[in-house]
């Protein structure tokens, strides 16, 4: 677990001869090496195969141990060189006077030219018949190592570099550990037991060696639990991480990075400018060509900017640099050289969670308010127009995480991203978040305001689309009474809770009651609004589908048939809304008898359905296990069974294996499996 220590002669000197013959220069092995077995035989399998000097370049973010992992290789392989020299290859000045220490040891300077050691140690490695490793430890750049690198001989170079900017063949990223390694290092490391502490801390910590060996030495110092570290973590971040002596770092992880922010602000501040950006963000996968796309669009100063104060001004400025020409390109670079960001995937970059807590803690509160501000605005500027439609769905899901990071409950764009939920189908996430909106609303507003009422009542309508519709039904019960005293029995918004209290009063079973409730709300939505209104037509088809659920399938149909054209005029034939008509119309053309008519009418829905909603949208899912169903019952069980069996394992990874639909469908694949049981 250990990165960067102080260097040492090692241990191969008996006599003097062998010192001259078999110079050995190595940090101390690491002591606690967690979780670095794959990369280890990575690099073993790199420095074993192709011709000349063979180079693996070990890189990434400050702390996450390359050096570690160097070290560790270089003792563990040692008896196979008959040389192997570590060099601090940072400063020029220190790197020069090792490697003349070791053209010294080598006897290089009466073979080659006395002022250039570099040329000296060449001259000698070149000359050597047996192999040779050099460690070349936090070297800059490419072209850095370039300018010391043996051009010839029979040897290795591993080096390490913060530098994500390396070429495939010899770039090695050196990732943080995976989380259980990490969980299982803390446990080990502070001989504790309660994993679920040690879980949720190298989550916090985002697995980054330095910071687990940090927490470690710091719990073993204090005598504190895991539980009560993580506690403290919470409490005073900034505090906690300048804490701690991590065994065989020369940093923590406050200052790891410090260096690396103080050359930024000099060299490339508008790299600092997106950095601080990028902290305000989920830490993964951000997407940079969505947040700056190519026509680099100036970016909007922050919400509420009526005048901005000081602060907010020099947000403004320092993000619209990034939109001058080159500019975030040049960012982007700068970043990657010190590994403060991931190289670009797919237009996205991701961020270590650690460096976006020391970025934003570096800041001043109104500072960090400024640039979270920002990123919201710029965030919702990025947002599609309308996230309703079905090919914008991409661009939302990559924006979705980010949102829920930055964007207020009672932003536009916070309502952008329930749209886009509600439309796609993610019904559970739309419910968490309505959940966070109901929140601010009561904390802001206060529980009985009217926009605290339409937030609620939005929250437990999506509550019983997710599936809860016994809890909708109980919800709008008790919401009902709060509407009409704040609305009034005939308001719009008090309609629409009576119209979803029937609608749930069916779902949840007794649809007789439901259309007794619907009966008597319709007269009310035809006076208010007319008989062609969306809202007037929704309250019907609610009546319709309630009338087929009591038991009369041939008055639902019927209805469904009458509705279908009003629905083509008031929202257009491909309209989800549309669409859901021909569903019901199917599904009661089915228990009125009639099992080929539905048949036919659901397969002209699914390619509707696929092409608007996209192949997951749960009224997809559905569709195709109605048809798959009266594909059966129409005659054909081979090809029910087959379009079971297709259907099986989508709706597995949408819904999970144990959900009722899931499981439903299992049935019926065991059904049609065997045609003699399925009359």
């Amino acid at each position: 677990m250990a990165d960067r220590g102080s260097t040492a002669i090692g241990a191969f000197h008996p006599s003097q001869r062998e010192v001259a013959t078999r110079p050995v220069r190595l940090s101390p092995r690491p002591v606690h090496l967690a979780g670095r077995e794959d990369l280890l035989a990575a690099v073993r399998h790199r420095l074993r195969h192709g011709p000349g000097v063979r180079v693996v370049a070990l890189h990434g973010l400050g702390g996450a141990g390359k050096t570690s992992v160097a070290v560790e290789y270089a003792h563990r392989h040692q008896h196979e060189y008959g040389l192997v020299w570590q060099v601090e290859a940072e400063e020029p000045a220190t790197l020069t006077a090792q490697f003349a220490q070791l053209a010294a040891l080598l006897g290089a300077r009466q073979i080659a030219d006395a002022a250039d050691p570099v040329h000296q140690v060449h001259a000698a490695l070149a000359a050597r018949s047996d192999r040779w490793l050099l460690l070349l430890d936090n070297i800059p750049n490419q072209r850095a190592i370039r300018e010391v690198l043996p051009p010839t001989g029979n040897g290795d170079v591993l080096a390490t570099s913060r530098s994500g900017h390396w070429p495939t063949e010899a770039g090695m990223p050196v990732p943080v550990l995976r989380q259980g390694d990490a969980a299982g290092f803390l446990l080990a490391r502070t001989e504790q037991t309660d994993r679920a502490a040690a879980q949720e801390l190298a989550q916090e910590l985002g697995a980054l060696p330095l910071a687990m060996e940090q927490a470690a030495a710091y719990i073993l110092a204090t005598g504190k639990t895991l539980r009560a570290y993580l506690d403290l973590l919470a409490l005073h971040r900034v505090t906690v991480l300048s804490h701690g002596d991590p065994q065989g770092y020369d940093a923590r992880v406050a200052s790891t990075w410090s260096v690396a922010f103080d050359r930024l602000e000099q060299t490339t501040p508008t790299a600092i400018a997106l950095l601080r950006l990028l902290a305000c963000y989920a830490p993964d996968a951000i997407p940079l060509n969505l947040l700056f796309p190519t026509e680099h669009a100036s970016l909007a100063a922050p919400a509420g900017q009526g005048g901005l104060d000081a602060e907010e001004a020099t947000v403004a400025t320092q993000t619209a640099a990034l939109c001058r020409p080159l500019a975030l390109d040049e960012a982007v670079v700068a970043l990657g050289n010190y590994s403060l960001i991931s190289p670009p995937v797919d237009g996205t970059v991701s961020v270590h969670r650690l460096v976006q807590a020391v970025t934003l803690d570096a800041l001043t509160p109104t500072a960090r308010a400024a640039w979270r501000n920002t990123a919201a605005t710029h965030l919702e500027q990025a947002f599609p127009d309308d996230p309703t439609a079905r090919p914008h769905w991409a661009a939302c899901a990559a924006l979705l995480p980010h949102a829920r990071a930055v964007l207020p409950p009672d932003s536009r764009g916070f309502l952008a991203v329930l749209d886009y939920l509600c439309a796609s189908g993610d019904y559970r996430t739309a419910v968490s978040l309505h959940h966070a909106r109901h929140r601010h609303r009561v904390a802001t507003l206060g529980p009985d305001h009217p926009q605290t009422l339409i937030a609620h009542t939005n929250l437990v309508f999506w509550t019983g689309e997710a599936g809860d519709v016994v809890a909708a039904r109980d919800e709008f019960a008790a919401l009902l009474p709060q509407h009409e005293r704040a609305f009034g029995t005939d308001h719009s918004n008090t309609l629409t809770a009576r119209a979803n209290l029937a609608r749930f009063t069916g779902l949840a079973g007794d649809p007789s009651a439901a259309c007794d409730q619907y009966a008597a709300l319709l007269p009310h939505y035809e006076r208010a609004f007319g008989v062609a209104h969306p809202d007037t037509l929704t309250a019907r088809a609610n009546l319709a589908f309630l009338t087929g659920k009591a038991g009369d399938a041939i008055a639902a149909r019927d209805e469904f048939a009458a509705l279908l054209p009003h629905y083509e005029r008031a929202f257009g034939v491909a309209h989800p809304e549309t669409l859901t008509i021909r569903a019901h119309l199917g599904q009661f053309t089915m228990k009125a008898g009639d099992l080929s008519a539905a048949r036919d009418q659901y397969a002209a829905l699914l390619q509707d359905r696929e092409r608007v909603s996209g192949p997951d949208h749960p009224q997809t899912l559905t569709a195709r296990a109605n048809l798959a169903f009266l594909t059966g019952k129409a005659g054909d069980p081979v090809a029910a069974c087959a379009q079971f069996t297709a259907l099986l394992p989508d709706l597995e990874r949408v819904y999970g294996p144990d959900h009722p639909h899931t499981l439903g469908a299992r049935t019926q694949l065991a059904r049609w499996s065997k045609p003699e049981l399925a009359s």
